[in-house]
């Protein structure tokens, strides 16, 4: 029809829809084409704010208060529920105020189902208020702290937490009041006052990362019979540091705890210390199907020699009677900083 702009003349879900897909700034600019487009961009489901994206005009490598103020202005103009808010960048200390006055706006709107927040160099405490819809969760580079009398997040799936200050009691009131979890991932502690101490009674939880590193007293999965995919990492296991044992020795246990999954990730020194001990924990998991370990040391070339005979024999039909796991390994990739060796 002659006159009409076919652009306008969509369904507004499908404008909506496309809105989404721009930066922030740009969509909000679509007010200024005509009287329908005006309030459209405050029906935005998703907003991604910060760093990479420099959607409201960041300037300079700190967030001035006004451009924080500014995202309050945003995520008050809004009309449909916010499904996913993301805020990455470089924050000061002194506007941890804002930012939690930020998070209790969301909290207002209601609806929120992802929840990315990441504040490098100068990580923020966070308060975290209890959103009810929330799935999602990924924190980077904060100090989380839950409110009194919270009572969980019941749709959790995914919580990812990396350079995380937490407290021992916080951490493990989370992850057992989120009953839905299915995918973990806890790298990079801060240490607090006293190490962590982690157990997973996770019903549903079907993938797990964990990094061991001198913030972990403990990591164990007590209970999760859907778990399939576990990765571990451990890499700081410096000879002369005494307690380099002990933290392969919270990695086997872990690795214990997990004997029935079928996907195993492990990028550590295991072999160093434990190499007997780690296969034959491996002749133990009855279901394994896929074993990626990454040995992160250049002095192993010994070591791999010595892991490609041991791999040979757990393939191989029998060892001293006893059947090996070939029916079920399917796949070995044995890597170090200079090779890959797979059998």
């Amino acid at each position: 029809m002659e006159g009409v702009d076919p652009i306008s003349a969509l369904p507004d879900e499908i404008k909506i829809s496309v809105l989404s897909q721009l930066d922030v700034k740009y969509a909000i600019r679509t007010l200024v084409l005509s009287h329908s487009w005006r309030h459209l961009w405050t029906h935005l489901p998703c907003l991604r704010l910060g760093y990479l994206q420099d959607q409201l005009g960041v300037v300079g490598a700190n967030v001035s208060s006004y451009w924080i103020q500014r995202v309050h202005h945003v995520v008050s103009s809004l009309r449909g529920p916010l499904v996913h808010f993301e805020l990455v960048h470089r924050f000061l200390s002194n506007q941890t105020p804002l930012i939690q006055r930020l998070l209790d706006l969301l909290l207002q709107k209601g609806g929120v189902q992802t929840l990315h927040l990441e504040f490098f160099y100068h990580p923020l405490q966070v308060h975290l208020p209890p959103f009810h819809s929330l799935k999602v969760l990924q924190l980077y580079q904060c100090h989380v702290l839950l409110p009194t009398g919270f009572h969980g997040f019941n749709s959790l799936t995914t919580l990812e937490l990396e350079q995380v200050e937490i407290s021992n009691d916080h951490l493990h009131f989370l992850i057992h009041t989120s009953n839905n979890l299915t995918t973990f991932s806890g790298t990079q502690f801060v240490r607090n006052q006293s190490p962590l101490s982690v157990n997973f009674s996770s019903p549903l939880l079907r993938y797990l990362k964990f990094e061991i590193d001198h913030s972990i007293e403990n990591v164990l999965v007590i209970s999760a019979p859907c778990l399939e995919q576990v990765e571990i990492i451990n890499y700081n296991q410096d000879r002369t540091d005494p307690s380099s044992k002990k933290l392969s020795l919270v990695a086997l246990g872990l690795l214990i705890s997990v004997a029935t999954v079928s996907s195993l990730n492990l990028r550590c020194n295991i072999l160093r210390r434990m190499c007997d001990a780690f296969f034959w924990l491996l002749r133990s998991m009855p279901f394994l199907e896929e074993l990626n370990l990454t040995h992160g040391d250049y002095e192993v070339s010994d070591q791999i020699n010595r892991v490609v005979i041991l791999m040979e024999e757990l393939l191989g039909k029998k060892r001293d009677g006893i059947s090996c796991l070939n029916q079920t390994l399917k796949s070995v990739i044995i890597r170090t900083f200079l090779e890959a060796i797979s059998c």
